[in-house]
């Protein structure tokens, strides 16, 4: 049986994708798996080992911009997966997605599962299960009944990511920490200036901790990559000695969140990875009536919290996020 994955979304949603690809290589251990992304998210299952066949193809559209060599690209790459006469195309998207379900079919498998109605195998829509969940369920078509136990999302950390770390942590003498971030598009996703201050002295205090803070760079109204410079840069001018700021690119960054205590992060990409690293994360969620909360979007590891504040994290006590935190950092503090 040869089997394609469609993902062609953010980061932390091809991340969640992995607890489905291990679940079908579990069941189907003679099945060949491929995986098609695009060349923003691959890197996140590049070194997967559910996997036989990683496919990228180059966005047309980029920065606003057409790309002329994308689109012949495509044209190519198309044809070569058609060549594959997959048995079945399957769409990791937990909703429907009128541009993944046009790509997966024009690979021409026999069949294609996705939740969506113009399909050889539709899902009716799950909203409220889980993104892993609703991942999980797209293999019913193919006979694969849901695992009997929890399935957490994996991601194996390059040795680059490792190196540039122990370099960035080994400059500033820096061993023990928690990594506080942002990244969340919605404002009142995000801690306030106040909230980190209080909670960053509180680490150093009580536990002894330094904070790793990191955002997303760029400003907030950049309409194609919103950042969090302009919400950053009050916290920077506080000049905390023991806040250590990171601006910079993803890979780097996930090499500090796999070295630290433990992170905390709104909900984001970089949440869900901090909830597959080996401290965890304690995510941060607001306003689920306007936007999917926890019952979609929950981290989900190992060690893995949530908070969520009904409209926004600025609601939330300073207690309740030193209980959460606590519960991840006390038990590795010796006394």
């Amino acid at each position: 049986m040869k089997v394609l994955v469609v993902k062609r979304d953010k980061i932390g949603d091809l991340l969640l994708t992995t607890p489905m690809l291990a679940h079908l290589k579990a069941s189907r251990p003679q099945a060949e798996v491929h995986v098609l992304a695009n060349d923003y998210n691959a890197w996140v299952v590049e070194r997967n080992r559910h996997i036989d066949r990683l496919w990228v193809y180059r966005r047309v559209r980029h920065a606003g911009r057409g790309r002329v060599g994308a689109a012949v690209q495509n044209v190519w790459l198309n044809f070569a997966l058609k060549r594959q006469r997959y048995d079945w195309v399957i769409v990791g998207n937990g909703e429907h997605s009128p541009r993944a379900v046009a790509r997966a079919r024009a690979v021409g498998g026999k069949r294609t599962v996705a939740y969506a109605r113009n399909v050889s195998d539709p899902l009716p829509p799950a909203p409220q299960m889980h993104e892993v969940d609703r991942l999980i369920a797209l293999l019913g078509p193919l006979g694969i009944a849901p695992p009997s136990g929890v399935l957490f999302p994996q991601y194996v950390l390059p040795p680059a990511s490792a190196a540039f770390a122990a370099g960035w942590l080994r400059q500033r003498q820096l061993k023990d920490y928690v990594v506080l971030g942002l990244g969340a598009r919605r404002q009142k996703k995000q801690p306030t200036t106040e909230q980190v201050l209080r909670w960053t002295a509180h680490f150093r205090s009580a536990w002894g901790l330094d904070t790793v803070f990191m955002w997303t760079p760029g400003r907030s109204d950049d309409p194609l990559y919103p950042g969090d410079d302009d919400v950053a840069q009050p916290v920077l001018d506080a000049r905390v000695p023991y806040i250590h700021p990171f601006r910079g690119p993803i890979p780097e960054a996930l090499g500090l969140v796999w070295r630290a205590r433990t992170s905390i992060f709104p909900d984001s990409g970089l949440m869900h990875f901090a909830a597959a690293s080996p401290g965890g994360v304690v995510g941060l969620f607001a306003e689920s009536s306007v936007s999917p909360g926890p019952v979609n979007w929950a981290p989900c590891g190992p060690r893995a919290d949530w908070l969520e504040a009904e409209k926004s994290v600025a609601e939330l006590a300073d207690a309740q996020v030193y209980e959460r935190v606590g519960r991840f950092v006390e038990p590795l503090i010796s006394p």
